[in-house]
């Protein structure tokens, strides 16, 4: 603690990241990274982007990207917000959108940025108990509201609502802002992005970090009617009017233009999965039903603290989250065939 801090640092309880070791080399099951590199045609416009014009400022807008995004899902370049990664886009939606009289709702199994920018922003807060299967179901989102967000598939536990479900829910609540995260929503999930055209009320928050293999060049983006895009629009030009490179824009455009690379990893991650949900079965795990790049699964004698520490020690790291209801729980990422099955025989032998 510092004297010179504001008072708000001092009440702020950090997000915390997975680990990212340099002690060693690790098979890595702990960040839902993509275990596949991006596609050949977003290196090489990253590479044809870093000439003499990185002198320049990038374009402020992103307006490649927006128009590659805008193609793919069918939509106006006015209904696509960009940002630097799907976390920053999300601090911009939580200060530009969900702050009113009335509590924010989400899950109370989520990702656990949501309290931080909660916290950040001072936005009051209502946390909805997800059920006792771990499922969500949007019925219980029914209490007086100034916004609702949740991931579909939810994270950590990976299971995906359906659209009938979340049609539902704005149709119930059509005052207020209904934010689907849907980070992992390639992996299995549907995505609501075509339900924009009849709730103005509805965005929708996805990113290159994961389908896209593109975590190391930090690019998100949000899709809505074009007054919540304005509104995002605005909170970013009063914080940072230039929050993409001009590489990061041409290679998240060309990544998103490239459909038949992206249609081929992801079916391979989930073929994957497929195969890690067995094992782990055979194995005794109890395994949720997955719909992301990872897996949420109980050992058989739910000792997951001490198997996360013994699989670390063997190098393998998975995450594990010391919380209620989900201690006896690992988030395992899906790797590649050989990362996979490297991890089930350390498992195996442990």
């Amino acid at each position: 603690m510092s004297q010179y801090w504001s008072k708000l640092v001092h009440d702020l309880d950090p997000y915390v990241p997975g680990e990212q070791p340099k002690d060693q080399r690790y098979v890595k099951l702990n960040t839902n990274e993509c275990p596949y590199p991006p596609s050949p045609n977003a290196l090489a416009a990253i590479h044809a982007a870093a000439d003499e014009r990185l002198r320049l400022y990038p374009d402020p807008n992103a307006d490649e990207l927006k128009d590659a995004i805008a193609d793919y899902y069918s939509v106006e370049r006015a209904n696509i917000f960009a940002g630097n990664g799907s976390d920053e886009v999300l601090a911009h939606v939580f200060c530009g959108l969900l702050k009113h009289d009335a509590p924010l709702l989400y899950p109370d199994i989520s990702y656990s940025f949501y309290p931080v920018y909660a916290n950040l922003y001072q936005i009051e807060t209502k946390k909805i108990p997800l059920r006792d299967d771990f499922s969500l179901n949007l019925n219980d989102f029914s209490s007086k509201n100034g916004g609702i967000i949740f991931p579909n598939p939810n994270a950590p536990t990976s299971m995906a609502v359906g659209l009938d479900a979340i049609e539902t829910l704005l149709q119930a609540n059509r005052d207020s802002v209904v934010v689907v995260d849907e980070a992992y929503v390639d992996f299995g999930a549907e995505t609501a992005i075509p339900l924009i055209a009849k709730y103005p009320n509805l965005l929708v928050v996805q990113t290159f970090s994961k389908s896209r293999s593109l975590a190391g060049l930090r690019v998100g983006f949000a899709v809505g009617h074009p007054d919540l895009i304005n509104a995002l629009e605005r909170v970013k030009n009063s914080f940072n009017s230039y929050p993409l490179g001009r590489m990061a824009i041409a290679g998240a455009a060309a990544a998103m233009r490239d459909k038949e690379y992206f249609a081929s990893t992801c079916q391979q991650i989930i073929a994957t999965r497929e195969m890690t949900v067995q094992k782990l079965t055979e194995l005794g795990f109890s395994v949720l039903p997955s719909a992301a790049n990872f897996v949420f699964a109980r050992p058989p004698a739910g000792n997951a603290e001490a198997l996360y520490l013994a699989l670390k020690q063997r190098g393998v790291l998975v995450r594990y989250f010391n919380k209620l209801r989900i201690n006896e729980y690992l988030r395992i990422t899906i790797g590649t065939d050989d990362e996979m099955n490297t991890f089930l025989q350390i498992l195996a032998e442990l």
